[in-house]
């Protein structure tokens, strides 16, 4: 990190959420006795008290706050690039399966998320919190159907079991926060994720729309 940070004076930061939150205050110390600005990468929600994603992302920001180094929150809703975990799925036998089938997400394109970044980086935005999202809200039903439409062949919609998807999250989180982390998302799901104008506001450029994502990557789900 000595190395990396030689002549640094700002950071884009993109944590491993959950792996590596032992090491955040040692990390987050550091960054702050070289650097002036750090835009961190944060999430929708972010709160200490959530516990799991939502909790590790609040504590990033409560370490990074403490330090009283310039900071920015870049608080993104749900990545558009999750939906790569269908990929397997679309090629292979044309199927989507998700719990939460009518849960309206404002997915966003990882270039939104790279512009707003630049932008705080490059034009200073010390203090603000910024929720990025997407340019509309789709369940994942209607992201299957683009998906289809840009392929050009039938993708169908399967909902997955509770029992299917505490398997799915037990892969990649630890089991004693699955439980709260879908209690939490039942609550979620009961009302659509916002669309804001953050992206333009930020970039001069409207948000790419989750069908352009879907062109983007149109290789891998073929």
């Amino acid at each position: 990190m000595d190395a990396a940070l030689d002549g640094v004076h700002a950071i884009f930061l993109v944590w491993p959420t959950l792996q590596a939150d032992a090491a955040a205050p040692v990390v987050i110390q550091r960054f702050a006795a070289q650097v002036r600005h750090v835009v961190y990468l944060s999430a929708m929600g972010a709160d200490e008290r959530a516990g799991a994603v939502l909790g590790s992302h609040g504590y990033l920001e409560r370490l990074i706050d403490e330090t009283g180094v310039g900071r920015t929150f870049l608080r993104a809703g749900g990545f558009a690039g999750n939906d790569l975990g269908w990929a397997n799925s679309i090629r292979t036998e044309g199927v989507v399966r998700e719990y939460y089938h009518e849960w309206a997400r404002s997915v966003v394109h990882e270039r939104d998320i790279a512009a707003v970044g630049v932008a705080a980086l490059l034009e200073g935005h010390i203090g603000a919190v910024h929720s990025v999202t997407g340019p509309e809200a789709l369940t994942a039903p209607q992201r299957a159907q683009i998906i289809a439409g840009v392929l050009g062949r039938p993708v169908r919609f399967e909902k997955m079991s509770r029992a299917e998807m505490l398997v799915r999250m037990s892969s990649w989180m630890p089991a004693d926060d699955v439980d709260r982390v879908l209690a939490g998302m039942d609550e979620t799901t009961a009302r659509p994720e916002p669309v804001l104008a953050t992206v333009a506001e930020a970039t001069g450029a409207p948000a790419h729309t989750y069908r352009e994502w879907v062109t983007d990557h149109l290789a891998e789900f073929r």
